[in-house]
């Protein structure tokens, strides 16, 4: 999991994104517990990495709109931050400020804006790179819930800049 090979490439996949300020902002955002957005995000990116990588299918798709699936840019945790019911709204906030930084391939657009399936019932993902990421999605959540991921600290072991630690 956490070998130089993965690693390495893992970054080149998001090379282009990390240091954008618009990813960079989400260290800015609380997410569960006390994790912030961009670390939710690279966590559930690097997942979503290594499945689709030990599977065949597009990792790096699955890196990209991983990293990228909550770039709503708000504290959801705020009332009258957003508009709406942040589950169902804040995948396509996020699709709206990725596009803004980024080309995105048609297989990352999907990640993105269908990554809260089943909750999204309408929204079913289209490609198997878009189910990796919701299952993802929700596997990390629990892990940061359950404080689980204080003790691996994905980003850190990664090597990519996000905690504010």
């Amino acid at each position: 999991m956490w070998n130089s090979s993965n690693r390495m490439l893992f970054r080149a996949c998001i090379a282009d994104l990390i240091d954008t300020p618009s990813v960079q902002a989400m260290r800015n955002v609380s997410q569960h517990v006390d994790i912030n957005c961009l670390e939710h995000c690279v966590f559930v990116a690097y997942v979503s990495f290594l499945i689709c990588r030990r599977m065949g299918w597009d990792f790096r798709a699955a890196a990209r709109g991983g990293l990228l699936h909550d770039l709503f840019l708000y504290d959801w945790h705020q009332k009258g931050s957003h508009q709406g019911l942040h589950g169902f709204t804040h995948p396509e906030a996020a699709l709206r400020n990725a596009s803004q930084i980024c080309v995105l391939t048609e297989v990352e657009q999907d990640i993105i804006v269908k990554h809260m399936w089943p909750l999204t019932l309408r929204k079913v993902p289209k490609y198997r790179e878009s189910f990796v990421v919701s299952s993802a999605d929700k596997i990390c959540a629990l892990a940061e819930m359950l404080q689980i991921y204080r003790l691996m600290r994905v980003a850190k072991k990664l090597n990519v800049c996000c905690s504010q630690a």
